[in-house]
């Protein structure tokens, strides 16, 4: 039976990442960690997370969880949800700047840069918005393009590299609603509040063995 671990490390909706991966998972075994061991040696792991990066970081550091992050990234199939994608990136333009965890290049940028009042949209970027798949990825099987997830996110990813794009969303600007390079797959959605296409993409990562 495949372990597949929720990296705990005091912010997000835990929880509900875990009902939801219980219930997608086809029994797989899901476990909520903030445990190094646990993480590393389960056979899947997701970082899922809410709020602000420097929070974020700073507790990655206090559980000493960076580390077995960026060893998991490495070696099995690993999938970012929302703040939990930002923090793999090499910084994040909150607070004036802040470092992430330097695993896939590129930054978070604010909505600012793109959405006024004048366009009559807001930030945060709230609600359902459609993702379209602009690359191939097991991620996706069996979801039809254009599907409507469930977004909360008031910063936004620029990868270094366009290639690791694999979904677009559009809200004053294109921007990388899932991205995905060798065994990481990230996506600034939240799958778990998604219904039946959020369910579809976590079975797919559950079942998915870090290939493309």
């Amino acid at each position: 039976m495949a372990t597949v671990a929720v990296i705990d490390y005091g912010m997000g909706n835990i929880r509900s990442v875990s009902k939801a991966l219980e219930y997608a998972g086809g029994g797989a075994r899901v476990v909520i960690s903030y445990d190094a061991d646990v993480i590393a040696h389960a056979d899947h792991v997701v970082f899922p997370g809410v709020g602000a990066l420097r929070d974020c970081m700073s507790e990655l550091h206090r559980l000493e969880l960076h580390e077995v992050i960026a060893e998991c990234v490495r070696n099995k199939p690993f999938l970012g949800i929302c703040l939990g994608m930002q923090a793999l990136l090499d910084s994040s333009e909150e607070n004036g700047g802040t470092s992430g965890l330097g695993l896939i290049p590129g930054q978070a940028v604010h909505f600012a840069r793109a959405v006024t009042a004048r366009n009559g949209l807001k930030i945060p970027h709230m609600g359902w918005n459609q993702v379209h798949q602009c690359s191939d990825h097991p991620l996706w099987e069996g979801i039809a393009q254009d599907s409507y997830f469930y977004f909360v996110h008031s910063f936004y990813v620029v990868p270094a590299q366009e290639n690791v794009v694999v979904g677009t969303t559009e809200h004053g600007v294109s921007f990388a609603a899932a991205i995905a390079r060798e065994n990481i797959v990230a996506v600034q959605f939240h799958p778990e509040k998604s219904q039946h296409a959020g369910l579809a993409l976590l079975a797919n990562f559950i079942h998915w063995d870090g290939a493309r």
